[in-house]
């Protein structure tokens, strides 16, 4: 089985080769997400703990998480689904997945890196990939930088170098509260309130018309009852 190792921390995948079975007996019979601990892979992996993430069979069919077997399964998808990709508009698919419970018939195994040990693991930990990209929404980009509100999060957005040396490139910021957002706020809820007001003016009005109309049907049927009581007599 091939296990697909990444480390989140340094940003460096590393994938290795195992042949004997009797080293990931640890890892059979565990769910995605489960934590093992890796000592039973080898010596450089002593002391570290990793978090299964998913993998594929034999036959190339992915786990998928929830699915509480270790065969495959045809389920129904729909858009929102993980191991699927919407076609067409309110399209929905029968495909085959693999359940998310690790067994010897898997091919390869991706599992991330929860805990280093104590020695360095060469390709893996030993030295650091920087992300190609920053921080896209603003909130992200005040977690990474430690900054306050006050602070304006354009100054600290983390450009890119293209091509030549000289262009950089940066992300659109998300989510940024602007004065012109705030401007459009106040003016979407000023002509809400203003909607409202209208309406409350024509509702007045319209009860004022029905009770003014109510008042002329009572006065004109007063006047035909005395004008037929006086013929009679």
């Amino acid at each position: 089985m091939k296990l697909n190792i990444a480390n989140p921390t340094t940003g460096m995948q590393k994938l290795i080769e195992i042949d004997d079975d009797k080293k990931l007996l640890p890892f059979f019979d565990k769910r995605m997400a489960s934590e093992v601990p890796g000592d039973s892979l080898g010596d450089e992996f002593k002391g570290c703990i990793f978090r299964i993430a998913g993998g594929n069979d034999k036959q190339g069919f992915p786990m998928k998480q929830g699915i509480l077997c270790n065969h495959r399964v045809r389920l129904l998808f729909k858009k929102g689904m993980s191991c699927y990709r919407e076609r067409r508009s309110g399209c929905r698919k029968r495909k085959s997945v693999r359940g998310c419970v690790v067994g010897p018939d898997l091919a390869v195994m991706s599992l991330v890196l929860v805990k280093k040990g104590a020695d360095e693991i060469p390709g893996l930990t030993d030295d650091n990939k920087p992300r190609r990209l920053g921080p896209k929404r603003a909130s992200n980009i005040r977690k990474l930088f430690g900054l306050e509100k006050k602070d304006d999060v354009r100054q600290f957005v983390v450009r890119r170098q293209v091509g030549d040396k000289k262009k950089t490139k940066a992300p659109k910021i998300q989510r940024l509260i602007t004065p012109q957002l705030l401007q459009r706020k106040r003016y979407f809820k000023a002509l809400t309130r203003k909607r409202m007001e209208a309406g409350k003016e024509m509702k007045a009005e319209y009860q004022k018309r029905v009770a003014e109309y109510r008042q002329q049907q009572k006065e004109a049927r007063a006047a035909e009852v005395a004008k037929k009581k006086k013929e009679k007599k």
